[in-house]
């Protein structure tokens, strides 16, 4: 039988007098790149047969021998025509993890060149090691999946940030399988400033992984809660401020509203309803910038309900006031 001759140092970019030590640390970076757990492009499953059936034969120091005595008088891709008898001695094969998972034998197992060099034996009929004695079907298990919850907060909060304790219900398989509702307890640190929309992540509290692999993460999507002085736009904010009509006429010092506590702001003269006065600064604050604004609203409104005076004088107004709204001039 005639095969291609396969350069097993070149698949992963080694050195022919490389150190073991060498040898599993390539391994383990191409492994990590090309293994179709994590990596679903066209060409990875090849790939990381390739370097598998590598690892498989330089990682074991017998076989590594064998392939060294005939490897030196060829090059990759040239005829390999096997001395008589060649692949018929006995080896023990590593590649078949522990309990399942991914091996260059799920994939169609090893190449022709592999078998005439050492035999017909897929991995799995010796140790239950991985290649090369690396890790077991843990190293390759899925992680466990991240899980996604939207948690409310209020603007104050949004505002301070903190610790917060929230708790959220879970569905959880009990011993028979069933599934289980419970409620679990996290403790959240709000981030000062956090904005409608912001993800918080907490590591490791996801989907749970089997052996090594890490948990998967708990990703809380965050809505600020309406409240009932302000309105919410990222980081700025907006309030409303009532004006009797002599303070919107005359202008006024008043008082309004903010995350702060109350401040002191000059009305001019001559405002209108609808008009806005912004107030700098008294926003959500932004670690390392400049905190969104406040938005003041002017709405102007008139006493419903007015004493005899107080008619007396609005009748006195309009008989000697020019002031005409209606006036195009």
């Amino acid at each position: 039988m005639s095969v291609k001759f396969k350069d097993y140092y070149e698949s992963l970019g080694v050195p022919r007098g490389a150190s073991p030590e060498d040898i599993k640390k390539a391994y383990r970076k191409l492994a990590r790149k090309y293994h179709p757990d994590v990596n679903k492009n066209p060409g990875a499953e090849a790939r990381f047969k390739e370097i598998s059936e590598a690892n498989e034969v330089l990682s074991d120091p017998a076989k590594r021998n064998r392939y060294d005595q005939v490897g030196a008088d060829y090059q990759a891709g040239q005829d390999f025509r096997p001395p008589p008898g060649y692949g018929n001695a006995p080896f023990e094969f590593q590649g078949q993890p522990r309990g399942g998972g991914f091996s260059a034998h799920d994939l169609n197992g090893f190449s022709d060149f592999f078998e005439a060099m050492f035999g017909g034996a897929f991995p799995g009929q010796g140790s239950n090691a991985t290649p090369g004695g690396w890790g077991a079907q843990e190293d390759w298990a899925p992680a466990g999946q991240d899980h996604e919850a939207s948690i409310s907060i209020t603007l104050e909060e949004a505002y301070r940030g903190g610790p917060k304790d929230i708790h959220l219900q879970t569905a959880e398989p009990d011993a028979r399988g069933r599934r289980q509702t419970h409620t679990r307890t996290y403790q959240v640190k709000i981030p000062s400033g956090i904005t409608e929309g912001s993800r918080i992540r907490l590591a490791g509290q996801g989907a749970p992984a089997s052996g090594r692999r890490p948990a998967g993460d708990l990703y809380l999507t965050v809505h600020i809660a309406p409240h009932p002085a302000f309105k919410i736009s990222g980081r700025d904010l907006e309030t409303e401020l009532l004006l009797a009509p002599w303070e919107a006429a005359l202008g006024a010092k008043v008082t309004v509203a903010t995350l702060e506590g109350p401040a002191s702001i000059t009305v001019p003269s001559g405002t209108e309803s609808g008009q806005r006065l912004r107030l700098r600064g008294k926003g959500l604050p932004q670690k390392g910038l400049e905190p969104g604004d406040l938005t003041v609203l002017i709405r102007i409104v008139v006493p419903k309900r007015m004493t005899v005076r107080e008619r007396e004088l609005f009748q006195e107004l309009a008989k000697v006031s020019t002031f005409s709204p209606r006036s195009k001039s």
